[in-house]
């Protein structure tokens, strides 16, 4: 079934956090699209409160929530209504830090994609986000070598110079492909080495993303609420909103 045109925003009594209000009130007037401001709920009743919010959103374009920081650490509240609703949600999730500002930000957005053939409904979200506010749309992908400590450093230098220059074909070769569906859009393709989780993150904290682009695969109910390594530390670390995608 089609979705449609309602964007959904959880918001809770803190008059501290309007970020995702802010960013949702944003996406409703680029995409001229009505939004729809639901109450939602902490401490004890937060699960049954992530529930009630993926249920009303589960026909709509997407569903956006806040994520509070503590202290000096970006991180998502363990047991929050934010993490629930990622796990529950089966449209697209966007977690806005609660200080977020549209306006204080020039960056692009990205877009983190691994080596599978199922980025396609990320690459469709993220370009369409990209496409809304006049931004390039830039392909993130981190990888690293395995830790095979027999390796000389020699060995592992070349191996990983072959490893970068084919990730690096492989996903221009991608943006070629989305640069034809979609002529009018910026697609550019950032590939590096390093801890994904990191890598990805640290990619956001330079390019100044506007936002940031996950996919997640919700094939059982374990897979769901571990969300996958990758999502989940991304979501407890990136500076910028991310919008988690789900993917079959």
């Amino acid at each position: 079934m089609p979705s449609k045109p309602v964007i959904h925003v959880g918001v809770d009594d803190s008059r501290r956090d309007t970020g995702a209000l802010e960013w949702a009130l944003q996406e409703s007037t680029l995409r001229q699209e009505p939004l729809q401001s639901m109450q939602v709920m902490d401490g004890k009743a937060r699960h049954a409160s992530a529930g009630a919010l993926a249920t009303v959103a589960a026909d709509g374009r997407m569903l956006v929530v806040g994520r509070r920081e503590i202290g000096a650490f970006r991180r998502l509240l363990t047991g929050s209504t934010s993490a629930a609703v990622a796990v529950e949600a089966q449209v697209p999730v966007v977690i806005v830090p609660e200080h977020w500002r549209p306006s204080d930000h020039a960056g692009p957005v990205l877009v983190a994609l691994d080596d599978s053939d199922e980025n396609a409904a990320v690459i469709e979200f993220a370009i369409a986000e990209a496409a809304e506010r006049g931004l390039p749309v830039r392909f993130v992908h981190v990888w690293d070598l395995p830790a095979i400590y027999s390796w000389d450093a020699m060995n592992v230098a070349g191996v990983s110079a072959e490893w970068t220059e084919n990730a690096e074909r492989h996903f221009e070769n991608v943006a070629v492909e989305w640069r034809a569906k979609h002529p009018e859009a910026t697609v550019q393709v950032s590939v590096r080495r390093g801890h994904v989780v990191d890598g990805v993150v640290t990619a956001a904290e330079e390019a100044d993303a506007q936002l940031l682009v996950v996919g997640t695969r919700h094939h059982t109910r374990l897979a769901s609420f571990l969300l996958g390594p990758v999502t989940r530390g991304v979501l407890h670390h990136t500076p910028c909103p991310l919008a988690i995608v789900p993917v079959a």
